[in-house]
């Protein structure tokens, strides 16, 4: 049995749905929103390098780290205003966010 495109596809297709229903049924934790975006980037990925390595063409996977660029960003900025909020306001619920409107 050999691992074909569709493997990676279902495979692809299962973690978006984990990361987008974890956006939708936790919305309290922001450490769980960022891990389930992170999810979403992860599942974009896969799709990236499977349909590159289908179509022997090199720019899924020039895309892949693009996208892999922009998740780490996205992650340390995540992170930072996770950490700056939790010092001021002493906990990280969603729920007060809107507190820090300036």
């Amino acid at each position: 049995m050999t691992i074909g495109l569709g493997h990676y596809l279902t495979v692809a297709a299962i973690l978006f749905t984990i990361g987008v229903f974890g956006i939708f049924v936790n919305r309290k934790n922001i450490i769980v929103i960022l891990m389930s975006i992170e999810m979403i980037l992860l599942a974009v990925n896969i799709n990236f390098v499977a349909f590159s390595a289908f179509l022997g063409d090199v720019a899924g996977q020039i895309m892949a780290m693009f996208v892999l660029t922009v998740a780490a960003a996205e992650a340390a900025v995540g992170l930072a205003i996770l950490v700056t909020f939790f010092r001021n306001r002493g906990g990280i619920a969603v729920d007060s966010a809107d507190l820090m409107k300036g």
